[in-house]
């Protein structure tokens, strides 16, 4: 350390020359003495300690740099260990949020493992939870709230599912958010557990303000879908989960794109879930459906289920073989294209696919290659 000092001090009192590449610069000097002045190598410590990538660890050394020393992360490594995380899973969870190296082990982290403990988690259960939700230790209404929800969703697996989806469930006030939006939701006839069993991306609405719920409600009204509607509990989730102002610049970008107002009400009363698309999406799917198969928008309007289907896995397979069986002779009538999308696709291989493998050698082949993205049209057509 002397030594080092000394070597300090020389570059500091000599003239420095012109700035050349083997030069010490006054930056290189600032952070030489900043390591003399903290020892704790925090980038360094996350690769051998932690077991982070150099990338990882350049990336999160910016959220504990400022710790003198390593005993607070040795304490938070040791207590995450003792909860049964490999080596792997602390440097995932490290990775993701390395500002738990920073947690007091006796104040923070072992008081919310005897929480979860009292609501009956194993440590072999909390430790999933550490694994599935970002930083759920660190969270003062840890308990609370995740006995809450547990009671809700009446089951640990399916619990944290939704939490892959939605960890706000963990944090937002139980009394304020949490239970006035499940009485809404209730009275629109969607239980908690429904989320489940349709789609947990509606979860979300559990942790939005009431007020944008009731303003979502009053949108869908807008847009005449009954609530006795199947297709309502998914418009009432995509005007709720989307801000007022990100669903007004995609009805807009539709708008632009060559669609009438009464085109997109309709299309929104079938699938509303087409307001969620992106902006790309929506482009490439219109691309493709209006320029290379050849539909109008009055055609896909009332069908916008065709706006969701993937392009590369559904829609241009289907397309190219029926192109070719069509150009091939084997086809004696025709097909609307909305009842070949959405056909099943063991009934898209019984109708159209093994009644021409014969005449067609390596049809299937090339059918199954084009629905994993390979498209080998053109070299089947020429043997």
């Amino acid at each position: 350390m002397l030594r080092l000092r000394r070597c300090i001090l020389s570059h500091l009192l000599s003239p420095f020359p012109p700035s050349t590449p083997s030069t010490p610069t006054i930056c290189s000097l600032r952070r030489l003495l900043s390591a003399t002045a903290n020892p704790f190598a925090a980038e360094e410590y996350l690769v051998a300690s932690c077991g982070l990538s150099r990338a990882q660890a350049l990336k999160a050394c910016r959220k504990i740099s400022h710790l003198k020393s390593p005993s607070k992360p040795d304490a938070v490594l040791a207590f995450l260990v003792g909860l049964g995380l490999s080596r792997s899973d602390v440097a995932t969870v490290v990775a993701r949020f390395p500002r738990l190296l920073c947690a007091d082990v006796g104040k923070t982290l072992a008081p919310r493992v005897v929480e979860l403990g009292d609501l009956g988690l194993s440590r072999a259960e909390i430790a999933r939870l550490v694994l599935t939700v970002q930083n759920p230790l660190c969270r003062s209404s840890l308990g609370r709230n995740f006995g809450f929800w547990l009671s809700a969703f009446g089951s640990l697996d399916e619990f944290l599912q939704v939490l892959k989806v939605n960890d706000g469930l963990l944090s937002r006030d139980l009394e304020k958010v949490a239970k006035p939006n499940m009485e809404l939701l209730q009275r629109c006839g969607i239980n908690v557990t429904d989320l489940l069993h349709t789609h947990r991306f509606m979860s979300r609405m559990l942790t939005r303000s009431t007020k944008h719920l009731q303003e979502a409600l009053a949108l869908v009204d807008e847009f005449g879908i009954e609530q006795s509607s199947w297709v309502f509990p998914h418009a009432f989730s995509t005007f709720a989960i989307l801000s007022r102002e990100k669903l007004t610049k995609n009805i807009q970008l539709f708008e632009k794109l060559g669609w009438s107002k009464d085109d997109i009400s309709l299309a929104v009363r079938k699938e509303p879930r087409i307001l969620r698309l992106t902006e790309e999406r929506v482009r490439r799917s219109l691309k493709f459906l209006v320029v290379d198969v050849g539909l109008t928008i009055p055609y896909i309007a009332p069908r916008p289920l065709l706006m969701l289907y993937s392009i590369e896995c559904r829609l241009l397979p289907r397309h190219c073989l029926m192109k070719f069986l069509k150009a091939k002779g084997l086809l004696n009538a025709e097909f609307n294209f909305d009842s070949i999308a959405k056909m099943s696709n063991g009934k898209f291989l019984h109708r159209f696919v093994h009644p021409h493998e014969e005449s067609v050698p390596g049809l299937a082949a090339a059918f199954a290659s084009s629905c994993a993205g390979k498209h080998q049209w053109e070299q089947l057509c020429e043997t």
